[in-house]
């Protein structure tokens, strides 16, 4: 009976294991965002993260008789392509990002993260 128990724990603790990395480390998508950059700013308690907010050419309508542009929020992990950001506030940047399915503190509040500028203009 005990050897069933720790059998027990041992598969809870692999599936436990196992739905933690599906959940914050798998990469569910991966793309290119392109817009002008509207801010970006360096945030948290605990682990500090650059958060920023992409708007994108377009215009979109959430309720009838408003509209609203495109934004794309999303985390930079990477301290060089943040201060290279952060230096060229106001320019068109096309990035490169990851979708996570969750969020991670230290990997920022977004599960989008940039990980690098394709280009700036």
């Amino acid at each position: 009976m005990r050897k069933m128990i720790w059998m027990f724990v041992l598969v809870l603790v692999v599936v436990g294991v196992g739905f933690f990395f599906w959940k914050f480390y798998f990469v569910f998508g991966e793309g290119a965002k392109s817009g002008e950059l509207n801010f970006l700013v360096k945030k948290g308690y605990v682990f500090k993260t650059y958060e920023g907010k992409l708007i994108q050419s377009g215009l979109r309508s959430k309720a009838a008789n408003t509209v609203q542009s495109y934004d794309f929020d999303f985390s930079v992990t990477k301290e060089d392509i943040a201060q290279q950001m952060l230096a060229n506030q106001g320019k068109v940047f096309n990035l490169h990002y990851k979708e996570y399915l969750g969020a991670l503190p230290w990997r920022g509040y977004s599960k989008y993260v940039v990980d690098s500028i394709i280009s700036m203009h």
